[in-house]
């Protein structure tokens, strides 16, 4: 009975402590309200490359966002933005996801596998990425 308990609990520690089961998650916290300055920040601006959870909090109390995730060309790339409508031209990046239509102090996940390179979180609702809200996470090998 001892030796099947032992053995489970190495398997436990096995499966814990094992980079290659590991994924990553990363908490994005956006808040801002209209006519004022904006943010997006995470927790962590550098993760190892693989499968990604991003669990994003609307931290605002009356300002509905929104985070879209995009890989970047390269950590220097430039970002259109429509001057008429005061948004980011998404047809020009590469979009990996997105967590939409976030109402205020309520919560929203996206799941996406990352490869190495830079990558772009942004909440593109008219004037927000123009206000600040948006955040470089960097991924490594």
């Amino acid at each position: 009975m001892n030796i099947r308990r032992n053995i489970f609990a190495a398997l436990a520690i096995v499966a814990i402590t094992s980079p290659a089961w590991a994924a990553n998650t990363v908490k994005v916290i956006e808040s801002g309200e209209g006519g004022g300055p904006m943010n997006l920040t995470l927790d962590h601006p550098t993760i190892k490359a693989g499968e990604t959870t991003f669990v994003v909090h609307n931290d605002a109390l009356t300002e509905e966002h929104e985070m879209v995730l995009v890989k970047l060309k390269s950590v220097d790339q430039k970002i259109g933005v429509v001057a008429s409508k005061h948004r980011v031209d998404e047809k020009h990046l590469k979009s990996l996801g997105e967590v939409s239509d976030l109402k205020p102090g309520t919560d929203g996940k996206l799941k996406a596998k990352l490869a190495p390179g830079s990558h772009l979180l942004l909440c593109n609702i008219k004037g927000h990425y123009e206000a600040g809200m948006h955040a470089v996470l960097t991924v490594t090998k």
